[in-house]
């Protein structure tokens, strides 16, 4: 049984964000059902890397993410892998909905006039929390969306799944290099709920097993085994690195 080391709630339409190590799992659980939870990834080390959503879905010819996928950086490297996803969708394309889309579809309110029950946006949170390590709006790349389902048709409409996520639902990413990560709990754009969206996600850090040759992500396209041989490349470069500047 894996090794819980550390829990967390983020609560609903809230932000947050934590330097994951590379070895280390983050469990994510859709506690009520109906939530959205919205991740970009960075290099803590060089943070100008980041998560790279072209690259992540052409070299593993998919729309979406699921079980054994990989999220790529955009030097060839893999931050994290999926290695279990209840729902079985993790949209890739939805974005975040800002200040304007939030007003229009359910009102405007201010933290100042309303503390916790304003009506936070995805946008604007994750600014916020890019501000704390020195990055800003064109640092603002394509996000990932747990528990939220956007699909497409033949003529290429998008079209988002209402009650897609159910309570108790399980996504859990496998961190293959150490990454800053960064979470918003705000509605996803797309959701058509008359009310404000307010559901909270639990999220637990674990230790990993180590990753075996035949490991199901790593084998999941001939693309992820390069992936993470560059990925063990950096990890070896950045050790003997941290090592040399230790002696004397």
């Amino acid at each position: 049984m894996q090794q819980i080391i550390y829990q967390e709630t983020i609560p609903a339409a809230s932000h947050w964000s934590v330097v994951v190590p590379a070895g280390k799992t983050l469990r994510f659980t859709n506690t009520d059902g109906g939530a959205n939870l919205s991740l970009l990834f960075y290099n803590p080390k060089n943070l100008l890397e980041r998560y790279n959503a072209p690259d992540t879905l052409k070299c593993q010819h998919t729309f979406k993410l699921s079980k054994g996928n990989c999220l790529y950086s955009d030097m060839g490297r893999i931050f994290c892998s999926v290695v279990r996803d209840d729902s079985g969708w993790i949209d890739t394309v939805g974005g975040l909905a800002n200040k304007q889309k939030v007003s229009q579809k359910w009102g405007s309110r201010s933290y100042q006039n309303d503390r916790n029950q304003w009506l936070q946006n995805g946008y604007d949170s994750m600014l916020v929390e890019l501000a704390k390590y020195g990055l800003g709006q064109r640092d603002l790349s394509a996000n990932l969306n747990l528990f939220s389902k956007v699909a497409a048709d033949q003529q290429g409409n998008l079209s988002f799944a209402e009650g897609f996520s159910q309570a108790g639902d399980v996504i859990e990413l496998r961190f293959e290099m150490d990454t800053l990560i960064l979470m918003s709990s705000c509605p996803h754009p797309m959701d058509p709920s008359p009310t404000y969206p307010r559901f909270s996600v639990e999220i637990a850090m674990l230790e990993a097993e180590p990753v075996a040759d035949d490991d199901y992500c790593r084998n999941f396209r001939p693309e992820n085994a390069r992936g993470f041989e560059n990925t063990e490349r950096y990890r070896c470069v950045v050790s003997l690195s941290a090592e040399t500047s230790g002696c004397h």
